[in-house]
């Protein structure tokens, strides 16, 4: 019997993305609605792609086997 293979968790497929050199990529939360009570500078850093905090790196990298 040959072994399952690894699926890969098409939510965490859709919302993280690894870089060349394997680290964890994300958008940031808090930018879908009540953006008039969010200082300009607030909303532009939430824009770009943050680095995955090292303590959940872990558990996304399992459900994202094949990338």
């Amino acid at each position: 019997m040959a072994g399952q293979k690894l699926k890969t968790h098409k939510g965490v497929k859709k919302r993280f993305r690894k870089t060349g050199t394997g680290k964890l990529m994300h958008y940031p939360a808090y930018k879908r609605h009540i953006l008039t009570s969010k200082r300009r500078n607030r909303k532009r850093r939430l824009s770009a792609p943050t680095r995955v905090a090292p303590g959940d790196v872990y558990r996304i990298a399992a459900l994202l086997p094949n990338r």
